[in-house]
């Protein structure tokens, strides 16, 4: 009998640190800046990435000190997973918080990193850095082509 891969076998909170940052596909998708549209509540996802991405890698450049260098950033853990729906719908981390599976590309299942990427799923060659634009223009670069819902159906 064939054991099950860690990610089906587990909960998020049961994973070791290990498990659980082997399950970034490393698209970049939760670096990119967002908006919201103070009326409506909306949340609109831009093309502007985080000054610390590294688009050759699709990692941060820092992520040791993430935090610290960009207050805004978000240490993702099991609970709060649960709490940001704004988290890519292609996401792995929101997947499997949603009891679904991880899809064909994702390098555990593909058992290739560079899929995110031939596919199309990832950042790469698609964004701007936000030290490269005037962030009062920020809703200038609102884009829809990220949340790609065939990638995962």
């Amino acid at each position: 009998m064939q054991e099950l891969p860690f990610w089906k076998a587990k909960s998020l909170e049961a994973l070791s640190l290990e498990e659980w940052e082997s399950l970034c596909d490393g698209c970049g998708k939760c670096c990119l800046f967002r908006i919201q549209d103070d009326d409506s509540g909306e949340l609109y996802t831009t093309n502007v990435i985080c000054k610390l991405f590294d688009e050759g890698t699709c990692r941060c450049s820092n992520y040791e000190s993430r935090s610290e260098l960009v207050p805004t950033c978000l240490v993702l853990d099991a609970k709060l997973i649960h709490e940001l729906n704004w988290m890519p719908v292609t996401c792995a981390y929101r997947l499997l918080a949603e009891g679904k599976d991880l899809p064909w590309w994702h390098h555990l299942v593909s058992g290739d990193a560079n899929t995110v990427h031939q596919v199309g799923v990832s950042v790469r060659g698609k964004i701007e850095f936000e030290q490269d634009i005037d962030m009062d223009d920020l809703e200038d670069h609102v884009v829809d082509y990220f949340e790609q819902r065939w990638m995962v159906d």
